[in-house]
Formats: C-alpha cells, structure tokens, sequence
C-alpha cells in the first residue's frame, strides 16, 4: 500500500527538520533550514543551510538532485525567500528548476519575505502547501521567531547549583558545582547562541571568557559576547574583553574613556539596566538566542521581569548549606500565587549532575 500525499509531506519534512539541524552551530543570524526534493516516496535530492553567507538549503537540494527537480516536489522546513539578499532568491532557483509542487512547515517572519515567497511560487504556478510540522520547525528556531515576532531574542537562564539550591558557598567559591559533563553540555548551549550575557559581578568574581570551546567543525563561530555593566566600571583587563568581540551595555551617564569594548547606552534607575531595552537592542543587533549565565541578582531581575524563556539548571549532587548563596535574589513575594511559575520541558541525567530544563507557564 503505497503512502498517501499527506503522509508523504510529513515524512519528507521531517527527513528536512533532520537536515536543518546540521546547521544548528552555524547558520546565525540566519535560521536553520532544510530541504528535501521528492518524487512520490523516492528522495532525489537533499540539503540543508550550512552557513550564513552560505548558499541556502533549497539551492543544495537543487544541485544535488540536477535535471531530476523537474516536476518534483519541495519539502522545505521554512519559506523560501524571495529577495535578494547576500545569496539569490530561492523561490526563483525553484521556478527555474521545474519544481511543480512546494510543501512548506511554515511562513518566514522576515519582512523580507513575510509570504512574499510563496506569492512568487503561486505566481508562477506553483502548487504551495503550508503547516506540516509547523511547531518542530518553529522549535527548531526559536530567537529567528522571536526576533521579528517579538522583537527581542530568544532568552535562555543558564544555572548551576547544589541540591540544595545554591550557587556558591558563602565566600563565593563556585568552581566547580558541576562535572565535566555538565560543562561540556554547557558549551553546546553557548555554540547555538547568538550572544552570551554576563552581569558585571560576574565578571569580577569569577573572570569568564564566554567563549564556545567546542569544535563543532570547519566554521566555528564564537558568539558576541554581552556585559552588563551601568557605570563602566570593570578592568580593562578582564578576560570578557580578549579579542575584541564583547558589546557592555551601560546607562547614559557612565564615563566611556579607553573602554576596551563596544558601547551601547541605554534607560536605567538605581544602578539597574533596563533590561526590556537591552533585549530590544540585541535583537536590532540579529541576536536570536540569547545564553543569560550569571549571578543570582541579575537572575532574579529575568525572573521577575518575566524575560526568561527557558530556564536550564544543571544540579549537582552536593549539599552546600544555609549560609551559601542562593540561585536567585529574588525577595518580597507576598504571595505564592505571584511566584514566577514554570513546567518541566526535560529532565535528564548529563554525568553525575541532573540537566532540569524549565519553561514558563504563561508560554
């Protein structure tokens, strides 16, 4: 019994979410895309976007399948663009390719394409299908939606702590909470990030780097690397700052003079960072996914603001007590009914340690 075209689409775009999560380290700002050329059940080509500045998942397919696309049908996980962009339009490498049938997961939120792909292959002739798989695709990327749907990153709040719910002990030594485990799947949260934010406390106590030490193949790509930091106030000398890379945001009135870093001003009060304009201003920047790692104060700001998509927690089997610091600041709920409320997304042993995985409720 042969499959029907339903379950073909579905198929065959689940075979393209498979490709378009090779370029899981390496496509931003651009999304994760793959496609897949079919006719019938036989796959005739196949491809996937590699990198940004690299040609796009539909143009691979193409070249691999040859003369073979005439009269075959697309399976793309996102909407082929339109425009010309630093590679050409997609939807007219299809056109000219003799595709007769377009089967998509969903439309791209880019304002550059917003459906404009679609229109074209429709103009054309070209039968479109829509909404297969809509949420693997959108889970697939989740800052390149938010980005342009909400217009700020896609946030993540990186944590380690004891089991019993601290961060540090009392005189805030940290190193090492977790297993080596642990912090090599840190790494692969930090390679599919667009940026990693840090508060300037972090920095001071603990010195970070915020770099990706994984190789993850020929085009390794270092995320920007964000401080947050009012009044300018860290060393020159700090590794955050070593190669150039590193964004501080900082309010109106901070002195910038030789500041190692790029600048960007924006809103606060009391010392604190208005943090909705911080998003906002990464997002202008092309950051999709956002890696918060940082100190319980800066953490409870997220929390309370309601600016924490995805909260992971790597919990180590090690008890730490009542007098070391805790995993948030937060402080002055009157109410349990105001608590910041999250569910289990995952959980999994990562080594020794447990990898808790939380999303808001509201989401």
């Amino acid at each position: 019994m042969s499959a029907s075209e339903a379950e073909l689409d579905v198929l065959h775009l689940a075979r393209a979410l498979q490709l378009a999560e090779r370029g899981l380290y390496t496509t931003d700002p651009n999304p994760r895309v793959g496609c897949v050329l079919a006719k019938g059940e036989r796959i005739v080509g196949e491809g996937w976007h590699e990198r940004a500045g690299g040609s796009h998942a539909e143009v691979h397919a193409l070249r691999a399948a040859g003369a073979q696309a005439a009269g075959a049908s697309a399976y793309v996980t996102l909407e082929p663009c339109s425009h010309v962009g630093r590679t050409p339009p997609c939807a007219e490498a299809l056109i000219a390719a003799g595709v007769t049938r377009v089967v998509a997961c969903t439309a791209d939120p880019s304002p550059k394409v917003a459906g404009a792909g679609f229109a074209r292959l429709r103009a054309a002739g070209i039968q479109v299908s829509t909404g297969f798989l809509e949420r693997e695709a959108r889970d697939l990327n989740p800052g390149f939606f938010s980005r342009f749907e909400r217009h700020r990153p896609f946030v993540r709040l990186k944590l380690a702590m004891s089991v019993d719910g601290r961060t540090a002990l009392r005189d805030g030594q940290s190193q090492w909470i977790t297993g080596e485990a642990a912090r090599l799947d840190v790494q692969r949260f930090r390679a599919r990030s667009s940026a990693i934010l840090t508060g300037a406390g972090t920095v001071r106590a603990d010195d970070p780097q915020l770099n990706v030490r994984l190789n993850y193949g020929a085009w390794v790509r270092q995320p920007l690397r964000v401080v947050l930091d009012a009044q300018l106030s860290l060393a020159p000398a700090s590794r955050v700052f070593a190669g150039g890379d590193a964004l501080v945001f900082a309010a109106a009135d901070a002195a910038a003079a030789n500041f190692p870093a790029a600048v960007e001003r924006v809103a606060g009060t009391g010392g604190q960072l208005d943090l909705p304009a911080v998003l906002s201003a990464l997002a202008a920047r092309g950051i999709n996914e956002l890696l918060v790692e940082c100190g319980p104060r800066l953490a409870a700001s997220f929390l309370r603001q309601g600016l924490v998509d995805q909260w992971i927690i790597y919990m180590a089997p090690v008890v730490f007590g009542a007098d070391a610091r805790a995993l948030t600041a937060m402080q002055g709920l009157t109410s349990i009914l105001d608590a910041p409320r999250f569910h289990f997304a995952d959980v999994c042993t990562v080594g020794e340690d447990l990898r808790l995985i939380l999303q808001p409720k509201q989401a």
